[in-house]
């Protein structure tokens, strides 16, 4: 099982103490843990950017990374965290403990987790700047400012307390954006699993099976090779397909339909994503053959177009531009080209951009733009690249014949020195491909 090591998580502390500077404290949470109904809880997912910095899966914890006077005297790292508990680890699970937490974990120091707003008084002295991820929790956010207060009248006594607060995700989420080898290999596990279950999925589905049941032949995929959804599934039969974040996946798959399946699993917490588009019956119509090719063609462009220097946004007007072209050729638009891209009119059939960052979170975290201009693809970004074009059912500007078509196509690609890699490229997407595989012998 690929993992990251503890020396991964130290590189990443060192690059954060190095971007906040000298006397300097950062605080990080992880998330609170979830209740899904009653007593029963969602089943735990630590905070992402926590987990980047620290590799602890646990719930209650805080790290606090220190900075001091001089560059030659370094950082401190400190992992507030639940104690061990015999008869709550009998109920719940083992726990790192805090002995744990630097014998595992690497911390310098370990406090239980009911210290923190003891130990961090102290640890607020003499710093300069505050860094936390403010406005991620506003119990957190509250619980901060009372510690800023309080060290503040212990700073009449001579210990000087931060007086810049600032973003720790301006500098965390930059560094999240671009992926190491080791966040690219574990991204290629997950896309592969992924691609497994989409694959499994054109070979299973039949005309009268329900949504539900599709989406559970995923699931087993994702399930026997330890992974969870990276989001809730759509698994859309016919017009189900027009509805962007459709979840429902409750209606019974109909014989000449689509069905679109936007679904991926995460690995070791790194996301993939995933969306393929094909005939219930295993054959395209005349008419969902001409979309889909449209929308294929947008998406391969448009893949290419993810390359090193080009602008994050140039994948997305590659593929307006073959989709309303596209439209035109086929007669579901009229007009010009060039007005109807300026005007956006194409947003009645394709209304959603083309592709989001990719990582630990499916939209994963880092700025679109800089200094108010798309910022520019450089090496280790994971962009999804996912062009679509929705005909709904109740369209009476369009001909009958393509009303209820749903079609997108999805792709993880990362920007490469030597061009685009996509990640998710073991799961076929052309229209004689497709039909090829699921022409072939059923899954057991």
């Amino acid at each position: 099982m690929k993992k990251l090591t503890q020396e991964d998580f130290q590189e990443r502390r060192d690059h954060l103490a190095a971007e906040m500077g000298l006397r300097s404290i950062a605080i990080i949470s992880t998330r609170a843990e979830m209740l899904r109904n009653r007593d029963a809880d969602y089943k735990y997912r630590s905070d992402s950017s926590f987990f980047y910095l620290t590799g602890f899966a646990e719930p209650e914890a805080v790290a606090v990374i220190e900075t001091f006077d001089s560059e030659e005297d370094g950082y401190s790292y400190s992992l507030f965290c639940r104690e061990r508990d015999r008869e709550m680890e009998i109920w719940n699970g083992y726990r790192a403990g805090v002995d744990g937490a630097v014998d595992d974990y690497e911390a310098d120091e370990a406090y239980a987790i009911d210290l923190l707003d003891e130990e961090i008084l102290t640890k607020l002295q003499n710093k300069d700047k505050l860094f936390y991820r403010i406005g991620q929790n506003a119990e957190f956010d509250a619980r901060v400012t009372k510690w800023l207060a309080t060290a503040g009248g212990e700073s009449r006594r001579g210990h000087a307390i931060p007086g810049q607060v600032i973003q720790l995700d301006r500098i965390v989420d930059e560094m999240r954006l671009q992926k190491s080898a080791d966040e690219i290999e574990l991204m290629q596990i997950a896309s592969n699993i992924s691609a497994q279950a989409h694959t499994r999925a054109m070979q299973t589905v039949k005309p009268g099976m329900m949504e539900y049941a599709l989406e559970a032949e995923l699931n087993y995929v994702f399930g026997k090779n330890g992974c969870v959804p990276s989001y809730n599934s759509i698994v859309g039969g016919g017009e189900n397909g027009c509805i962007l974040h459709y979840v429902e996946n409750d209606k019974e798959l109909k014989d000449g339909d689509l069905v679109l399946i936007d679904a991926a699993c995460e690995y070791q917490l790194y996301a993939s994503d995933i969306t393929r588009t094909f005939p219930v019956n295993g054959k395209f119509s005349p008419e969902q053959k001409a979309l889909y090719n449209v929308v294929l063609d947008a998406q391969i462009a448009a893949i290419d177009a993810v390359r090193i220097s080009n602008s994050y946004k140039e994948p997305h007007n590659v593929a307006v531009r073959i989709l309303v072209q596209g439209l035109l050729d086929l007669g579901i638009m009229q007009g010009d080209l060039e007005e109807i891209i300026q005007k956006e009119a194409y947003r009645q059939f394709y209304m959603h951009g083309t592709g989001h960052w990719l990582g630990m979170d499916v939209h994963d975290v880092g700025s679109y733009k800089l200094d108010g201009e798309w910022r520019a693809y450089e090496a280790g970004m994971v962009v999804t690249v996912e062009p679509g074009l929705y005909i709904a059912p109740d369209d009476e500007t369009v001909d009958a014949k393509w009303r209820g078509i749903g079609i997108r196509i999805e792709d993880d690609v990362v920007a490469m020195p030597n061009g685009p890699h996509v990640l998710t490229a073991a799961v076929v997407k052309s229209v004689e491909d497709i039909e090829a595989l699921m022409a072939k012998a059923k899954v057991a």
